[in-house]
């Protein structure tokens, strides 16, 4: 079956077909590679993997990150360090197998509060709701392109605050101290438009919303920009949402996109087991 490459949306992302995960040529993933640096996400559908054949695949990529602290810290399999799981089951002592619960997960990019951010994440669906859950991404190089002259100009050769404090779902992460100024919040600084090392695009990097401030300006006027820049890069041109099947696989670039989950009934059963590529280089700006 021949592979094929479609683009799900103009901004981001694209499905990948004619492809079984457990036996992948040299060819074949060099085209999926290919894939993923131009559409910034890639899905593959009908996948039957193990979490060693999960991990097999995120390492041809590169070195894999720990799983990032959530909640209740970091969460994995029985003997896989390396795979992170992203649930609201709960075990028979009644606590969660997983992170991130049933609720509402924000836009954000994973662990951009780090110096060196994993260049990208997996998720490989095992179990999902009926309905709900549905994951979104966001084109952040196509939303850069269409970045209004002044919006630009007031962030150029500037730097963001990204924040480590809560994770997408809201949690504070365990043993960080709770707090919503900017500058006491852990994290790191990024460029605003930072240069993607394997296209050389501009892309936008805003991380998350909370705690997240630009360098130069007041907190008001910061807000102000933030507030502006973030209605732009989630307009709905720039937005692909995915509707989960079992034996889904997604990937996507974390310097390229952000992404959120829609919430799902509680009651209902999703487990999704998830890897990162370890970051290779730290973001660095774009100069035109």
């Amino acid at each position: 079956m021949a592979v094929t490459v479609r683009p799900v949306c103009e901004a981001v992302g694209a499905e990948i077909s004619g492809v079984d995960l457990r036996r992948l040529s040299d060819q074949d993933f060099a085209m999926i590679e290919r894939a993923w640096t131009q559409h910034s996400m890639i899905l593959l559908r009908g996948q039957q993997l193990s979490d060693d054949d999960l991990l097999a695949f995120s390492r041809r990529f590169g070195e894999l990150d720990p799983p990032p602290n959530q909640e209740r810290g970091r969460i994995s399999p029985p003997g896989y360090p390396d795979v992170y799981v992203v649930s609201n089951v709960l075990d028979a002592q009644g606590d969660p197998i997983g992170a991130l619960g049933a609720g509402e997960a924000v836009w954000h990019t994973d662990m951009s509060y780090l110096d060196t951010p994993p260049d990208a994440s997996m998720l490989y669906s095992l179990e999902i709701p009926e309905n709900g859950g549905n994951t979104w991404f966001c084109g952040m190089q196509a939303a850069c392109a269409a970045l209004p002259a002044d919006l630009a100009k007031r962030i150029e050769g500037r730097r963001v605050k990204h924040d480590g404090t809560y994770n997408s779902g809201g949690y504070l992460r365990k043993g960080v101290t709770p707090t919503d100024d900017p500058m006491a919040a852990p994290g790191a600084w990024h460029p605003a438009i930072l240069r993607h090392p394997g296209n050389g695009r501009a892309t936008l990097y805003l991380g998350r919303r909370r705690n997240s401030y630009i360098e130069g300006y007041s907190r008001e006027d910061s807000d102000a920009l933030l507030e502006a820049l973030w209605a732009h890069a989630t307009e709905a041109r720039f937005i692909y949402q995915h509707v989960w099947k079992l034996g889904d696989l997604v990937m996507w670039d974390n310097r390229s996109t952000m992404h959120r989950r829609d919430p799902f009934d509680g009651t209902a059963r999703r487990i999704m087991h998830r890897t990162q590529i370890k970051g290779t280089t730290r973001p660095v700006a774009f100069a035109a």
